[in-house]
């Protein structure tokens, strides 16, 4: 099997079905990682280029899965694949005869990876939707926003890719290590409303210590003046987060307010709305960056609020080597880091098909039979 040298993930197939959004993200990731990972793509589809930073590091196949001989070559793809990932509504893989009962009769180690908005089952299953409604259904996106304004959680990147893609992977992963200890792969139902869910357990926790009230604008992580953002002089944003009363502390003495009786009591709730408009005033009496220059790395637990672009030359975000730019496109590297190592630039995003003739060598395919296929369109 292909996958990138020395990758973590080297030796593991998986076969991803094209998709959108959170399907090709965790196909992606684990491609990151080291997985030879196989994007089966509709054949006449359009070439996103290099907009397609989820496409990276995967070969690709284009099939006309409208035709029996193009699905015929899918599950014998599948057939050599340690899992599969695939993103549609409940039962179009069934009615495409690539469902996860006839591919594991085949493969029995097969992970079968399906990952949809509201699950594969339930009074929602079959109806249409995006992150927005996952989050707000399963309650994560209540507390994107304070009190009085309209929760707005961040586009994608609660429900898509957190409740979603990252929940996909750690299924995927853990039905692999099941299958090599048994033989014996499954089918995992990542949806995004139970993922998204189940990342709120940690403000759950805070709610049953009577900390999280169901009132948005009233706890420590949404209403508290020491955990927000301000706007600055400039109009632009710095956020300040110091939970901890010896961050506080520390917050209070670099602004000259550790004297103040009025900021003495960091948990008074009652105090917190006049408190914010004071740090509002005074937040807004400097520029951003003379208040990075004040604040930055130090333990008052600070960061400015940077655009993508600006962020890629952020001091800290260039030693790491985060966000790279690869071919004139913005991305960011291959996350997490093992044993230390700064990750290697991810492998190129592959045109439809790019890779057609190769993975048909690698399952047994002759020459004369891919000929034929290329003559007849089904590749």
């Amino acid at each position: 099997m292909k996958g990138l040298p020395g990758g973590i993930l080297s030796g593991i197939r998986i076969v991803e079905f094209e998709g959108l959004g959170p399907a090709p993200f965790c196909g992606m990731l684990l491609a990151d990682l080291g997985a030879d990972v196989i994007l089966i793509e509709r054949k006449g589809g359009v070439d996103a280029g290099a907009a397609a930073i989820f496409k990276r590091g995967k070969r690709s196949i284009a099939l006309d899965l409208k035709g029996q001989a193009g699905r015929n070559i899918a599950a014998d793809i599948v057939a050599t694949a340690d899992a599969l990932i695939e993103g549609m509504r409940p039962g179009v893989m069934e009615r495409l005869g690539l469902g996860p009962d006839g591919m594991r009769a085949r493969n029995k180690r097969l992970v079968y990876g399906r990952l949809t908005g509201w699950g594969q089952d339930g009074p929602l299953a079959h109806a249409a939707g995006h992150d927005i409604n996952y989050v707000s259904l399963s309650g994560a996106a209540w507390y994107a926003g304070a009190g009085g304004v309209a929760p707005t959680p961040p586009p994608t990147l609660v429900g898509d890719v957190g409740g979603g893609s990252l929940y996909l992977a750690i299924g995927i992963l853990a039905g692999v290590l099941k299958a090599r200890e048994t033989g014996e792969g499954c089918v995992v139902d990542a949806a995004i409303v139970d993922g998204s869910a189940h990342m709120m357990n940690l403000l759950y926790s805070l709610r049953a210590a009577d900390r999280l009230p169901d009132e948005r604008g009233q706890s420590l992580v949404d209403g508290a003046h020491f955990y927000a953002s301000y706007q600055c002089a400039d109009d632009q944003w710095i956020s300040i987060g110091p939970l901890e009363s010896k961050f506080y502390s520390e917050l209070l003495e670099r602004l000259g307010l550790q004297h103040d009786a009025a900021f003495a009591n960091q948990f008074d709730r009652d105090k917190w709305p006049d408190l914010k408009q004071r740090f509002a005033a005074l937040f807004k009496a400097k520029t951003r960056d003379e208040w990075v220059e004040r604040l930055h790395g130090t333990d008052v637990c600070f960061a400015p609020v940077l655009t993508p672009g600006e962020a890629a030359k952020n001091e800290h975000m260039r030693a790491r080597n985060i966000l790279r730019d690869i071919g004139g496109v913005l991305q960011a590297a291959p996350a997490p880091r093992f044993d230390g190592e700064t990750p290697p630039d991810p492998r190129p995003m592959p045109s439809p098909g790019q890779h057609a003739e190769e993975i048909l060598a690698e399952i047994g395919v002759d020459d004369r039979a891919i000929a034929a296929w290329r003559e007849d369109g089904t590749f």
